[in-house]
């Protein structure tokens, strides 16, 4: 499983979800901004937009809001120049890292993102250091309580999915990128509820985390996604059930 969605379980069960929807929210717009500046206003013709809209009301955001946030970019509006930086580098016990920002002051962003990946037992690498090691995957996560493990392979399997796998409280499903959009809406069709769902980097193999490194890799990933500036960050670590258990409670 991915050290991705490992965080965002961990996040989900620390109850933070809530108490940053005024960031969550911020970073969103400026997502659905880009997304319809680069391809159009239209999400039938631009699966950027598509995405982004869809990621929006999984986070309960307004539909007003997201109307705005479209109309700023196809209408060049003052602030929606921003650009798209994919930093590279590694985080406690040697874990790659990647971190998607949209600024609109790549080098205050790139001072910032140094700042924290060295505070917290981190390092900044080269381009293309560590991006071989993920490969751009659907990724789909559904709370247990939802559905069984038969019932959703066999919707997710027959739609094209590639894998189902068992996340602790939850079931991920991975796709290629091509099929990712008719495993989703055949979900949605079945009226299975998606915790989350996005074309995300997912890590070939991972790195096994416990004690004080898994703290630290937590740690990292709070103030890296804490940013004003960045939009998502992969990592290539794992933590068992029971270390994972004893991070949340803490």
């Amino acid at each position: 499983m991915s050290g991705h969605s490992k965080w965002s379980s961990i996040k989900h069960k620390k109850g933070k979800e809530d108490a940053r929807r005024g960031k969550i929210f911020t970073k969103l717009i400026r997502e659905l901004t880009v997304a319809a500046k680069s391809g159009g206003a239209d999400p039938d013709n631009n699966p950027r937009l598509r995405q982004a809209i869809l990621t929006a009301k999984q986070s309960s955001m307004p539909k007003d809001n997201i109307d705005r946030a479209i109309k700023k970019g196809v209408g060049g509006a003052e602030g929606a120049n921003y650009e798209e930086i994919m930093f590279e580098g590694y985080g406690p016990a040697g874990v790659a890292l990647l971190v998607q920002v949209l600024t609109d002051n790549r080098n205050r962003t790139v001072a910032e993102i140094r700042h924290l990946l060295d505070r917290h037992n981190g390092k900044m690498g080269e381009t293309g250091c560590v991006s071989w090691m993920f490969e751009k995957r659907g990724n789909i996560t559904i709370d247990k309580a939802v559905v069984d493990e038969n019932t959703l392979m066999e919707v997710a399997l027959e739609a094209g999915a590639e894998d189902v796998r068992d996340g602790f409280d939850f079931w991920e499903v991975f796709t290629s990128q091509n099929d990712y959009e008719q495993v989703r809406a055949a979900i949605e069709a079945k009226g299975i509820a998606m915790l989350t769902s996005e074309i995300a980097m997912i890590p070939q193999t991972t790195i096994d985390l416990a004690g004080k490194d898994a703290e630290q890799m937590v740690k990292l990933l709070d103030v890296l996604e804490d940013q004003d500036d960045v939009q998502h960050v992969y990592a290539n670590f794992d933590i068992s059930e029971k270390e994972m258990e004893r991070l949340t409670a803490s």
